[in-house]
């Protein structure tokens, strides 16, 4: 697979293939507005574009075929990097074989043939968005909650009057894996054509065994069979089931979720990331939160929970302490928290969707990237909150909590895919990373978070693994 580009005075391409990795172990960089904030014990990822291939005089191409795109700039950033261009061959296909300028790479390639060339004259290239949080397998719509909300009925209000979580949670169990699947799948096809080339998906609405087991299945079969990739998680705790206390959901979860979940990850049956928790007030307090992450961080998996949303938990300083990938939401989160959760390199991943649809107060962005935070974004579609579009996230996080377009482009790539433990794979465009990328139908960049609603009508192509998986 093999794109070019055109600019006056200029050429770039960009070929998909066997991939060429540099062999190395490199300190893993992601993007705050401060620096770049390193966490040694993974690869290496350099950040993502604050600025997308586009036509101008003299200008380098960025596409899979130039130099790298530069870091989005903070008030303290450093200045973009140069070529990094060493080599070797690896038997991997979908991942970015070569990047370069225009003539290097059609010497390079002179003899080979491409499957597909698309020309991407005055169009921008960029790295394959990921949503970061998304609860995307579940039945029974919630559209007639959105009246109450609008009429002023509160998130808490409507959840213990028996709607919210728990009215999906009994659609949901008596949905087959059929059904959940076709209703995912078609979910997902509108996530890819919104850009998404990798999306985080949680269990969530079983809270009972049998019911998470079949949600799990039905992620798994969406990873084996549908292009776009997939983070799952384990969401068993996503609300106390009835008849329980969360003391005694959590000891069920812990002696016979986690152990089963085990077994059927060994036996290959299902492959399960990460690890989730709703630590709310009414739901899971701090300490059978805590004793939940632990026990899934025991058995292998990487913390990701929803906190701080509501009401203050000290949950960002629960994910500091146990070394957690990501805290979502963290609306309500403390100074403390957020300083913690710097100094730990725990990622925020923030919401803006929700915040605007059940009309919080929004997350401190701009105090998270002062204080060196790892800001990432994800759309939290759901029952709740449906939105599929990243860009409309990107756009929201923008003018609702004052990130810069290029803070919010790097949310919504490196650092998103950093959330899910993926940067060294995914979230730019890198030599020996994989072939995600969107072409957008503009001059400049920009536009995909410019255009309110307006991503239907830019994106032209997206690829995942090498492959174009949406042609517009």
């Amino acid at each position: 697979f093999y794109l070019r580009e055109f600019g006056s005075g200029s050429r770039s391409d960009l070929s998909f293939g066997k991939a060429l990795g540099d062999g190395g172990q490199r300190r893993q960089e992601v993007l705050s507005s401060r620096s770049s904030l390193p966490r040694p014990d993974l690869p290496s990822s350099r950040g993502p574009s604050g600025r997308g291939s586009r036509s101008g005089a003299g200008q380098p191409k960025i596409v899979l075929g130039t130099r790298p795109p530069p870091r989005p700039r903070g008030p303290r950033s450093p200045p973009p990097q140069g070529f990094v261009r060493a080599a070797r061959p690896s038997p991997r296909d979908g991942f970015i074989k070569a990047i370069g300028p225009a003539d290097a790479i059609q010497k390079l390639f002179s003899e080979e043939t491409f499957e597909e060339r698309i020309d991407c004259s005055g169009k921008c290239i960029l790295p394959g968005l990921v949503d970061a949080h998304t609860h995307p397998v579940w039945a029974g719509e919630r559209v007639h909650e959105f009246a109450m909300k609008l009429a002023g009925a509160t998130y808490m209000d409507i959840h213990q009057a028996g709607g919210g979580i728990n009215f999906t949670v009994e659609h949901t169990r008596q949905a087959s894996e059929e059904e959940l699947f076709g209703s995912l799948r078609g979910r997902l096809q509108s996530m890819v054509r919104a850009g998404t080339t990798l999306a985080e998906c949680k269990s969530g609405y079983g809270l009972d065994l049998q019911t998470e087991l079949k949600m799990l299945r039905v992620i798994e079969r969406a990873r084996r069979q549908l292009p776009i990739g997939i983070s799952a998680t384990y969401c068993g705790a996503h609300s106390v089931p009835k008849g329980k206390t969360a003391v005694e959901a959590a000891d069920e979860i812990i002696n016979s979720h986690l152990p089963k979940l085990m077994e059927l990850g060994a036996s290959g049956e299902i492959h399960v990331d990460n690890i989730d928790v709703f630590c709310e007030k009414g739901v899971f307090d701090l300490n059978s939160t805590r004793r939940i992450l632990q026990s899934g961080k025991e058995m292998g998996l990487q913390i990701n929970f929803h906190g701080d949303e509501l009401h203050p938990m000290k949950a960002a300083e629960l994910g500091a302490e146990l070394g957690a990938l990501a805290v979502s939401h963290l609306e309500e989160a403390s100074d403390e928290g957020i300083a913690a959760m710097a100094t730990a390199r725990c990622s925020a991943i923030l919401l803006p969707t929700t915040a605007y649809m059940l009309r919080l107060k929004q997350p401190r962005a701009r105090k998270m990237l002062d204080e060196g935070v790892i800001v990432a974004l994800g759309s939290d579609f759901n029952p709740n909150a449906y939105c599929f579009s990243m860009p409309v996230v990107m756009h929201l996080a923008c003018v609702n909590m004052r990130m810069s377009m290029p803070e919010a482009l790097a949310a919504a790539t490196i650092n998103a895919a950093y959330a899910l433990g993926k940067s060294h794979t995914h979230g730019s465009l890198e030599v020996g990373k994989q072939g995600d990328l969107i072409v957008i139908n503009a001059a400049r960049w920009e536009h995909l978070i410019y255009q309110f609603g307006g991503h239907h009508e830019l994106i032209e192509y997206v690829v995942a693994k090498g492959k174009v998986i949406y042609k517009k």
